[in-house]
């Protein structure tokens, strides 16, 4: 598929126009491509809610060989670097399909970049100040549990472990997005002025959004695999807990369901994480 280019210097009307003028042709390619964090990152100006009858425990503590994390992968209401604002609930689908998924290191899907495949994914709706961003208002986080091994990744073992992984992010397939305009004087973008109403009251930096004046909404996404990433595409994605005590934030560990798989004891169990 050959990549649509946005001319160079295109901006207000005129790249709203070249927008809606080739809307499809942008969402298929963007359905097309797998998206991750961005290589160079320019910064924007800066009650649990599981699925199934999961319940709340205590983290189970750290060992040397063996460390537990609540990594935010990801959180709704916020537009990224890639223009993107991921809508809650767009994760639902994909979580009740996917029953495998790893942590990696900076998206690198080869043996070598694995952190860990203990992981179980859920959404988790949460004000903006748990996530150390001031701002009223909740977004729904992705959030990874995670049994990290010493044996498995060596070198993001420690990384987790001096709590150096402030950012994560979500590599994902995109299935169901629109386009938002902010332009009420064209009945050309009545549809796309329609989607950004709907959308920009409920996003945590919409000033970004407004000085923009578009945004992409992300209905439904198919998550591939979260990552630990020095700066992701979305700032607002850290670790939850820690053992040092370097960040003030705690999680919550929680147990899956009593007839699925469970991670505590499986690993527990497992020579390759008690040897």
């Amino acid at each position: 598929m050959a990549k649509i280019v946005i001319p160079e210097g295109l901006a207000g009307k005129d790249l709203f126009r070249f927008l809606v003028s080739n809307k499809k042709a942008l969402i298929a390619e963007k359905k097309f491509e797998m998206k991750f964090s961005d290589p160079l990152f320019q910064a924007h100006k800066l009650s649990v809610k599981t699925g199934g009858a999961n319940k709340a425990s205590a983290m189970p503590e750290d060992t040397p060989e063996l460390i537990y994390r609540l990594c935010v992968i990801n959180t709704t209401n916020w537009m990224d670097s890639h223009s993107d604002v991921h809508i809650p609930g767009l994760w639902k689908k994909s979580l009740t399909e996917t029953k495998d998924l790893y942590l990696l290191q900076e998206h690198m899907m080869k043996f070598q970049g694995i952190i860990t495949d203990q992981v179980q994914a859920y959404t988790k709706q949460m004000a903006w100040q748990q996530l150390g961003l001031d701002a009223e208002g909740v977004t729904e986080a992705l959030i990874f549990q995670c049994a990290i091994s010493n044996k498995r990744n060596p070198y993001m073992f420690d990384q987790y472990s001096e709590d150096y992984v402030k950012n994560h992010s979500v590599g994902m397939q995109y299935v169901d997005l629109q386009l938002a305009v902010n332009e009420p004087e064209d009945d050309y973008y009545k549809e796309e002025f329609a989607v950004w109403n709907k959308y920009i009251g409920s996003i945590a930096n919409a000033n970004d959004a407004e000085e923009q004046g578009y945004f992409w909404a992300v209905r439904e996404a198919k998550v591939i695999e979260g990552s630990a990433v020095p700066i992701g595409s979305n700032r607002i994605t850290p670790t939850l807990n820690s053992s040092t005590g370097k960040e003030p934030l705690t999680g919550t560990w929680i147990q899956p369901q009593e007839n699925g798989f469970d991670i505590g004891e499986a690993i527990k169990s497992t020579k390759f994480f008690n040897n």
